[in-house]
């Protein structure tokens, strides 16, 4: 399978954000990213990670008297 490389602007609309939270992230070292001499590319599976590393699941609530149990 071939990995496909994005551009930290192509990165920012594949997550539907913006380039400076792309960029703080790579600055804080909180996504895995590639320097290509002086360009930064971002691979899509490494945003995929990132998404699923933050996903949070939901809890269950039961109700019992009108009060959480």
């Amino acid at each position: 399978m071939e990995t496909k490389y994005l551009t930290v602007e192509e990165a920012a609309s594949y997550l539907n954000t913006g380039v400076r939270f792309i960029r703080r992230l790579i600055a804080e070292r909180r996504i895995a990213f590639h320097k290509v001499g002086v360009h930064v590319r971002l691979a899509v599976d490494d945003l995929e990670a990132f998404v699923e590393a933050g996903r949070i699941e939901p809890i269950e609530v039961r109700w019992s008297g009108g009060r959480a149990a």
